[in-house]
């Protein structure tokens, strides 16, 4: 197959949909299907690059004001329809709302099918406009029927989980195949008797033997992050545990001052971004307990990392977070902005060593069934489908031609 991703983000800009599709593309490729990803560049100018049968289309693009370390497109129709007409696609899977409209219009004219990921619901837009004096709530009402206009619009529409299949279901009665996110467990996976932990710990400036509290993504308002904080300084009152930060973003300096008024910044630890090659799969190893504090997640792709890694999670009981986070199973769910009833769930983990172990062997379980192999070999399997489904249409619709023959009685 030749198949065309369209992206607004692509590592090394951060993004779950950026490694979603990064992951997915380069599955495909492996598997030897030709693929294009058409994504903003994370340069200053275009560029192309290619490797083996996955080729990197990157477009002019400008600095993202709301998003650390982003870009985006600037006026891309016109490249991005030339770039697919150059690749000639046999499908086209967009995972960006605004840019879905594009390979819709080409694959309207060259009649093949388009699906797009939906990677994040109109409440998110109500997370990040808040106190805006009801601008939030008009803003995710227009977005609600912008989605639905543009999923009856493509050919099919993909989750990423059941509790958001079921919510859009709910709000527009459309149909969805619901494919979940990957991980690769085998990068992924519980930490090896090999002393690799004490490395990383002495590479990040942590005590050797203190628990870890680990807070892995982007630092936006959204995320939460404050919550975070809160809970891990109250279960230091009583803990030697250290909180660990990973990732960049909007609020980073405000979250800095947080722990300094609480007294605690000798704990609570901000490493910046660490990427895959920087050796993020090692930080997971280190930690004692994996927290999130988002209410906002499609899925949460930090939370399958930390499972795979064998690592117990605690989380709010928000979304899709339940799917992942099996309440009193591999980890712990609070009601949403408890801030004490999640330092309670941290505690009981980081208090019994026994709990932690059960627990992370059951996360580990859960995570290998988003394993990225399974995840692309159902994509793989759903495009074919689409594709099938989209020549039969074509070989069963009547031209023109014999419509005017029918409507004259001229034949069948």
């Amino acid at each position: 197959m030749r198949i065309a991703y369209i992206t607004q983000s692509y590592p090394p800009m951060i993004s779950g949909a950026s490694i979603v599709v990064e992951q997915l593309a380069k599955d495909m490729a492996e598997r030897g299907h030709q693929v294009l990803v058409i994504a903003a560049s994370d340069k200053n100018h275009p560029y192309v690059s290619t490797q083996n049968d996955l080729t990197l289309q990157r477009l002019r693009s400008m600095h993202h004001p709301l998003r650390v370390g982003q870009r985006f497109l600037v006026y891309p129709r016109a490249s991005i329809l030339k770039a697919l007409e150059k690749f000639q696609p046999d499908i086209i899977h967009s995972h960006e709302p605004i840019l879905c409209w594009v390979g819709l219009e080409y694959a309207q004219r060259h009649h093949i099918p388009t699906t797009f990921t939906v990677h994040m619901l109109p409440w998110y837009v109500t997370a990040v406009l808040t106190d805006r004096g009801g601008l939030d709530k008009a803003v995710e009402k227009a977005s609600w029927k912008y989605l639905d206009i543009l999923a009856r619009k493509s050919t099919s529409v993909i989750i990423t989980t059941k509790t958001v299949s079921d919510i859009v279901t709910g709000a527009m009665g459309i149909d969805s195949e619901t494919i979940p996110c990957g991980i690769d467990t085998r990068l992924f996976h519980p930490p090896l008797p090999d002393g690799e932990t004490v490395s990383t710990r002495r590479r990040l400036n942590l005590p050797l033997d203190v628990p870890i509290i680990l807070h892995v993504g982007r630092l936006d308002p959204e995320k939460k992050v404050e919550r975070v904080i809160h809970a891990a300084t109250e279960v230091m009152k009583t803990s030697p545990a250290h909180l660990l930060i990973v990732g960049d973003g909007k609020e980073k300096e405000k979250l800095v001052s947080l722990a300094e008024s609480l007294e605690a910044r000798d704990r609570v630890h901000f490493t910046g971004y660490i990427s895959m090659k920087d050796g993020l799969p090692d930080v997971y190893r280190i930690a004692s307990v994996f927290v999130m504090a988002s209410e906002v997640e499609s899925q949460g792709l930090v939370l399958l990392e930390a499972a795979a890694s064998g690592l117990p999670l605690a989380a709010f009981e928000a979304t899709s977070i339940p799917e992942v986070v099996h309440h009193g199973n591999n980890g712990y769910l609070v009601k949403p902005g408890d801030v004490h009833a999640m330092a309670e769930a941290i505690a009981r983990i980081l208090e019994s060593p026994a709990l932690a172990k059960q627990m992370g062997e059951e996360s580990r379980c859960l995570a290998e069934n988003y394993d990225h192999e399974r995840v692309q070999l159902l994509h793989e399997q759903y495009y074919r489908k689409l594709i099938n489904q989209q020549r039969l249409e074509k070989h069963e619709k009547p031209s023109p031609w014999k419509r005017v023959k029918v409507w004259m009685g001229l034949g069948k």
